[in-house]
């Protein structure tokens, strides 16, 4: 159960094998709706080890006391996230 926000994770288990790892979290918002930064990896069996980070951002809604869910955006690679960084970076600077 994902009472608080600092509960939320994007740990993924499968059969015994820990297939998303997430290595680091940002909560960028909290209240009744919460925004997190996930950074995690994701099991590549047929290199028997874990790929290249990544980063995702998901919106969660706190209904009957539990966080779900309700959307998210993945970065799919670090050049992306750069990009995302610097525009953002133009738009506030």
């Amino acid at each position: 159960m994902n009472a608080t926000v600092e509960d939320l994770t994007v740990n993924y288990e499968e059969n015994g094998q820990l297939i998303i790892k997430e290595i680091d979290k940002a909560i960028l918002s909290k209240g009744a709706w919460a925004t997190v930064l996930f950074r995690y990896q994701e099991w590549i069996p047929a290199n028997d080890s874990y790929g290249p980070d990544k980063y995702a951002i998901r919106r969660y809604k706190k209904t009957g006391g539990e966080y779900r869910q309700q959307s998210k955006f993945t970065i799919s690679s670090a050049e992306q996230a750069r990009k995302l960084i610097e525009t953002l970076r133009g738009w506030l600077d």
